[in-house]
């Protein structure tokens, strides 16, 4: 009887910690949670699987929340010795459809558009640049 206790006892311990981890994982801040609204339009990500990947992303931003752009390139993902560009552009009539990994990244007429840009550098270091085309 005294086993069936101890059985019931870390069976119970075993079903909470999981329950706990479920749901840790599920509250995980992310880009909703942001107050601006951010729009992902355009995305490029290389093929190359086994060096440095590089992400480049053009994004709508309602407003030049510079505090929320740092936290929004925050959030995107990143791989170990790759690099993330994050450019955000106000006006929607006037935003890259499609980037490149190289630079330019995206045609010249846009660059005047462009009020931000995130970067993650292959060693984790981030950095924004405000109007980086000026």
């Amino acid at each position: 009887m005294q086993a069936k206790k101890v059985y019931y006892l870390i069976a119970g311990i075993v079903v909470g910690l999981v329950i706990y981890m479920i749901a840790d994982t599920l509250m995980q801040p992310g880009v909703a949670d942001l107050r601006g609204d951010y729009r992902e339009i355009a995305f490029f990500r290389n093929e190359n699987n086994t060096g440095p990947v590089i992400r480049v992303y053009a994004v709508f931003a309602a407003d030049t929340l510079w505090d929320e752009f740092q936290q929004y390139g925050d959030f995107m993902p990143h791989t170990k010795y790759g690099n993330t560009k994050v450019f955000f552009f106000l006006d929607q009539d006037h935003i890259p459809n499609q980037v490149s990994g190289n630079s330019p990244y995206f045609p010249a007429e846009f660059e005047s558009y462009c009020v931000g840009m995130y970067e993650k550098s292959a060693m984790g270091q981030t950095k924004l640049l405000r109007y980086p085309f000026r």
